[in-house]
């Protein structure tokens, strides 16, 4: 660019901040690449060569010198339980234990450090990483006496309880399978072994005590904290619930360091429609207006609802969600909060529960009529290969968590064969027929770093390292097409893209230096290039 490009009324007022020398990629087909970028006040100002935006500077602007740096709009997570990853920084963690027995010895220890009688939770566990992959039992944790234990798997779909917790729980061999749950019992005593999938975990969590409000402030600084450390401006928190007004009240006091788009349970819709919310409700900094919903479980926990029965489990075919049932009470549910001017995102894992979400979505346009809706298939990780299509067609936004895809191929193929996974995670398809994409990273299922992310679904390398050239690598899609759906798609997905996934003058100054040219390097070192800075409303709120 020869010169400026500045929005109406910048010409004359106080530039606060300007980056010069940098790689600017703008995300914006108008102009995509620039050397520096000024702001007066939240918004961007000018983007332009360093020469022409030097010229706005004065004595009293900031100067950030990119020294030949990529510098990218903030990423946009879609899809994140935004309190619960502010726990999990200072809780029990479980994720890498490589065996039962190391397993057992972490929450030991954890223990030791946790007042008498307090719950032990969290862990985000993965049996996958043990040798055989055996589901953990109760003995594991009734090492801890004096604690009632209740540790998640990754997925939040099955959890752990030991028998202090169960008793607490009246969980007991004679308590019924809850629908759309699964209380998992020993073959030969029929007693319960401790581990609950999907619904059957809310015996144990209504009788969990709640944190306080100061626990939850202190778990929601360490989010935002840690948001910002990645470049994470903005998130889409899917279980934001009743904690959109804590968000609210951390934004006035200036604690936020990203903007929160914050939605609550489609079985409580009516709450909203009533109070007269619409999809985007809010201000910059935080918003609300989405409704979550489930359809099914997931794939680790064999609660995900297929078409054809699991490989390794061939008489099961994975769990409706109780919010499925009775029959059509989703439908119902999603007819009035559409209506009402609510978006709808319903999580969905297995095809058949994709199937029939996509089929909800479909009766739902023709019930109510066009409008601007964008419903959301939230994770839609495997597809049957007709309903691909179908994304673009509804005007359906594929929500996904491209590292699942890194870390569910090391066994997806005994869960569901070869021939089934062909669909997994189908982020070329899904592009190349007309789909929006939106990714996320589902944290605290798994790392909220976006370049893991974009790692994953532009190599599709399995975090065991047996798949060096990808795992059905038919499906990779590019850097630019991935971090475009980690930006300007997941900010489509939220009703922002003409307030930020860009940077464009007008738009909000929200943007990060990556230490490297993650479009001009081996992708497959692309997770470990570091954010050096990252920038929300022209403030500085992370710096290396």
């Amino acid at each position: 660019m020869s010169s400026p490009e500045l929005f109406e009324g910048a010409t004359g007022l106080k530039v606060d901040l300007i980056v010069t020398n940098g790689l600017v990629h703008t995300m914006e087909p108008g102009y995509p690449r620039a050397g520096a970028m000024a702001v007066i006040g939240s918004r961007i100002a000018a983007i332009g060569s360093t020469r022409d935006i030097g010229m706005l500077a004065s004595s009293k602007t900031r100067v950030i010198d990119a020294g030949g740096r990529l510098v990218l709009p903030g990423f946009n997570d879609s899809h994140v339980h935004f309190l619960a990853g502010g726990f999990s920084l200072n809780n029990l963690d479980l994720r890498s234990a490589e065996s039962p027995e190391e397993f057992t010895r972490r929450v030991e220890v954890f223990a030791r450090s946790c007042a008498a009688g307090t719950w032990i939770q969290g862990g985000d566990w993965d049996h996958e990483n043990w040798p055989g992959s055996p589901l953990p039992d109760r003995s594991m944790v009734d090492c801890v006496s004096g604690h009632p234990v209740f540790v998640s798997r990754l997925d939040g779909h099955m959890g752990l309880a030991n028998s202090l917790a169960l008793r607490l729980a009246g969980v007991t061999r004679e308590t019924k399978d809850p629908p759309g749950g699964l209380i998992v019992r020993d073959p030969r005593s029929g007693q319960p072994t401790g581990v609950l999938k999907d619904t059957a975990m809310d015996f144990i969590t209504r009788v969990i005590p709640p944190p306080g409000p100061e626990e939850r402030h202190r778990a929601a600084l360490a989010a935002t904290r840690h948001a910002a450390e990645l470049g994470v401006t903005s998130v889409t928190d899917v279980s934001a619930d009743d904690d959109i007004g804590l968000y609210q009240k951390m934004a006035e006091d200036g604690e936020l360091k990203n903007r929160i788009y914050g939605t609550r349970s489609i079985v409580n819709w009516e709450v909203s429609g009533r109070a007269g919310i619409r999809a985007g409700f809010g201000n910059d900094w935080v918003r609300t207006g989405g409704i979550k919903g489930f359809s099914d479980g997931s794939l680790g926990s064999l609660t995900a609802l297929f078409v054809d029965p699991y490989a390794d489990d061939p008489g099961n075919r994975g769990l409706l969600f109780d919010q499925m049932l009775p029959e059509g009470i989703m439908l119902e549910r999603t007819l009035g909060a559409d209506r009402a001017g609510l978006q709808v995102m319903i999580h969905a894992i297995g095809d058949a529960a994709n199937q029939q979400v996509l089929d909800i979505f479909a009766a739902v346009a023709e019930a109510n009529g066009p409008r601007d809706r964008r419903c959301r298939v939230e994770h839609a990780q495997h597809l049957r290969r007709e309903d691909i299509a179908r994304f673009g067609n509804l005007g359906v936004i594929a929500s996904m968590q491209p590292y699942h895809a890194a870390d569910d191929g090391r066994w997806c193929e005994k869960r569901l064969g070869r021939e089934r996974c062909a669909q997994a995670y189908a982020f070329r398809s899904l592009l190349d027929t007309g789909a929006v994409l939106a990714f996320g990273s589902d944290w605290t299922v798994a790392p909220l770093n976006p370049l893991t992310g974009i790692k994953a679904s532009v190599t599709r390398q399995t975090l065991d390292g047996k798949n060096p050239d990808g795992w059905v690598p038919e499906e990779k899609i590019t850097v630019e097409e991935a971090v475009r759906a980690y930006t300007m798609g997941s900010a489509f997905a939220e009703f922002a893209e003409h307030q930020k996934g860009s940077l464009v003058p007008g738009k909000l100054a929200d943007f990060v230096i990556l230490e490297e040219d993650i479009f001009a390097m081996d992708p497959s070192g692309i997770d470990r290039v570091r954010v050096l800075c990252t920038v929300v409303g022209g403030r500085v709120v992370h710096e290396i």
